[in-house]
């Protein structure tokens, strides 16, 4: 067990200013309005910092800026940025400690998930995509027997973004690698909830860039996370033997509560086969009932907290609509501060506590018949970022996948989150150059 100290008491890896402005042209520099947000750590739901309030003229400094810093970026060779990236993911290897507890003191997540999940994939995601842009080549295609189509990819020069407060760091890397080695400026806007950790990073790799290239603007309160009804399907057969599947497969159950199920693909439904359905609902619920609840900053704490004090009583609004409504409680339910308890409900999969989901670490339970009833029950909710399947039939997981109306389904694990290297066509473009080398007419006049 590991006990990192809070930010501002003596041996933190972390020193925050007092306040942060918005970082613009490589520079940091005072908001339009000057007005200031109070940044509170959910950890303990103090102020411990506070940021600039974003507005429209201060977006419109960013992009200002960030329009002359993408000429000149734009134009630089793809092993030249190559190069930049690999350095910012060196750096940030270098400050893994520092950025994860920045992530936990701003989030509420647990520490163990920022350094064994958040950061390492933040420098998984700079590491790939310099590989790719290293490596990869343009194409021609013979059009005729005089001309050629040369295609090759072109910046689209300015990207702005909005990031979620579900994971700050991640999803702002998410942008920032791909955008960057694309040849684009860009400009970031944190959630309200969570711009402290950003400017942490950007002490740490500011001085690789160019000034311009990437820009912050904070304060901006519009941040809608995505959220979706995901299912977690159980099979009979995963009980079929107390060894180490069966143990993951209960803890693949317990990811509902993996950042507070503040995760847009947090598997909020669980669906256990009828066989089964006592026997792992009760081995499932020992398995949520040892998950720890506690202080962020402990490496041994499983469940941190709320980003918000909003969030949370969201979540027990949630609750309690559960309860009035005929779902059984059959573990947690309470919260005390930003923290709330690992949350099962169990009841009919048409009810509403199946229907809406919070982003908070609650799972509703149900039982189907057979393959059918589970593709079924499970394709009832549209929007579902993702699914969770655990069997020990391949060719049954493999069928019942295909017919799952998620778009990533996740077999026998969950989150497992590699590099995506289509990500990269959306932050340009293919320019297409038709070269004739012929000294012919066409003949078309």
């Amino acid at each position: 067990m590991t006990q990192y100290a809070a930010p501002g008491q003596p041996g933190s890896v972390v020193a925050y200013r007092p306040r942060y402005d918005h970082f613009i042209g490589g520079d940091y520099v005072p908001p339009v309005s000057g007005e200031y947000v109070e940044n509170v750590t959910p950890v303990t739901g103090e102020v411990f910092t506070e940021v600039a309030r974003g507005t429209d003229a201060d977006r419109a400094r960013a992009l200002h800026a960030a329009s002359g810093a993408a000429r000149s970026w734009g134009r630089t060779t793809a092993r030249e940025r190559a190069t930049v990236l690999g350095e910012i993911a060196d750096r940030v290897e270098e400050h893994a400690t520092e950025l994860a507890v920045a992530e936990t003191w701003d989030n509420g997540k647990p520490v163990r998930e920022a350094l064994v999940a958040d950061v390492p994939l933040l420098i998984e995601q700079f590491r790939h995509f310099a590989a790719v842009i290293r490596t990869e080549v343009g194409q021609v295609e013979q059009l005729g027997r005089d001309t050629c189509d040369y295609r090759s990819f072109q910046p689209l020069g300015v990207v702005h973004e909005r990031v979620p407060w579900t994971f700050p760091l991640m999803a702002a890397s998410r942008v920032l690698a791909p955008a960057l080695a694309a040849g684009n400026a860009v400009v970031l806007e944190p959630a309200l909830q969570t711009p402290a950790s950003i400017h942490v990073l950007l002490g740490v790799i500011a001085d690789l860039l160019p000034p311009g290239v990437v820009n912050v603007v904070t304060g901006s309160d519009d941040h809608r996370v995505p959220s979706g009804r995901c299912p977690n399907i159980f099979f009979s057969d995963v009980t079929a033997q107390r060894d180490s599947f069966l143990d993951k497969a209960l803890e693949g159950f317990a990811m509902f509560a993996a950042n507070q199920g503040q995760v847009s693909t947090a598997p909020s439904r669980a669906l256990i086969q009828t066989a089964v359905y006592e026997e792992l609902l009760n081995l499932a619920t020992i398995r949520t009932e040892q998950l720890r609840l506690g202080d962020p900053l402990d490496t041994d704490t499983m469940v941190g907290a709320m980003v918000s004090l909003e969030q949370r009583d969201r979540v027990l609004a949630y609750i309690s609509r559960g309860k009035e409504e005929g779902a059984r409680l059959v573990t947690g339910g309470e919260a005390s501060g930003h923290y709330v308890q690992p949350t099962i409900f169990e009841g009919d999969h048409r009810s509403a506590v199946f229907a809406d989901d919070v982003l908070g670490p609650i799972v509703s339970v149900t039982r189907f018949d057979d393959r059918d009833d589970a593709v079924k029950i499970a394709n009832e909710t549209a929007h579902q970022l993702g699914a969770g399947l655990w069997c020990r039939d391949v060719a049954l997981a493999h069928n019942v996948g295909a017919e799952l109306l998620a778009e990533r389904v996740w077999v026998n694990n969950y989150y497992a989150y590699p590099a995506n290297t289509a990500v990269l066509a959306e932050y340009r473009r293919v320019k297409h150059l038709l070269v004739s080398y012929s000294d012919r007419a066409q003949g078309y006049f």
